[in-house]
């Protein structure tokens, strides 16, 4: 069985989407960042990173969701979550997921994890001004030229489209205008619908 250890508003929602969509036997095991519990030495032995999320497998643990994504497409092939016979297909797909979690992610993080990149309480405020141009610029590039509509890809559900929700859902709080985003925008009710999307999200309340 997999196990996914997660926090709620987090990346993580994209890997715990998938195994929902995928039918895979798992359970979740939620990572309290308030009380600073990443940075536990019970949870440091299972991701030295201190970030979630992580998936144990019965072959080892895995970390960084573009790896779990692919992961989960590949164990579960009935599922049809990624075109895993076809190796641009796929290829095009890691290229979008890379682009989430190196570009996208790391634009959001600036807001609140501005300690990464400097130390002066000045420069973190910098960064915090720029989060709606820098996230909005990304999201602008991936409405004109990445999501294809319906779906990320196009016509095909892949581990593009859970991604790509969770990344979106940060957008109004990073002060992103959604009106300026109408296809981003009609993916988040596409996917809402789903009943993955819905069992995810009522686990990750629980």
């Amino acid at each position: 069985m997999l196990k996914l250890y997660y926090a709620p508003g987090t990346c993580a929602l994209a890997s715990h989407i998938t195994l929902a969509e995928a039918g895979a036997d798992y359970t979740t095991e939620r990572i309290d960042f308030k009380i600073n519990q990443q940075n536990s030495p019970e949870y440091l032995a299972i991701n030295p990173k201190a970030r979630v999320p992580s998936l144990v497998t019965d072959r080892g643990i895995l970390t960084e969701t573009p790896a779990m994504l692919a992961f989960i497409a590949q164990s579960f092939p009935k599922a049809k979550l990624a075109p895993i016979e076809d190796a641009y297909a796929f290829a095009q797909v890691q290229s979008i997921n890379s682009y989430l979690c190196s570009t996208v992610h790391v634009a959001h993080a600036h807001k609140g994890r501005g300690y990464r990149w400097a130390t002066e309480e000045s420069s973190f405020a910098d960064m915090k001004r720029m989060i709606p141009k820098s996230v909005g610029a990304t999201f602008a590039l991936i409405e004109r030229d990445m999501l294809r509509g319906p779906w990320v890809m196009g016509e095909t559900y892949t581990i593009c489209d859970p991604y790509l929700f969770t990344l979106s859902g940060w957008l109004e709080g990073d002060g992103v205008d959604m009106a300026a985003l109408p296809k981003v925008a009609d993916h988040r009710k596409r996917m809402a619908d789903r009943p993955a999307v819905q069992k995810a999200l009522a686990e990750e309340k629980g």
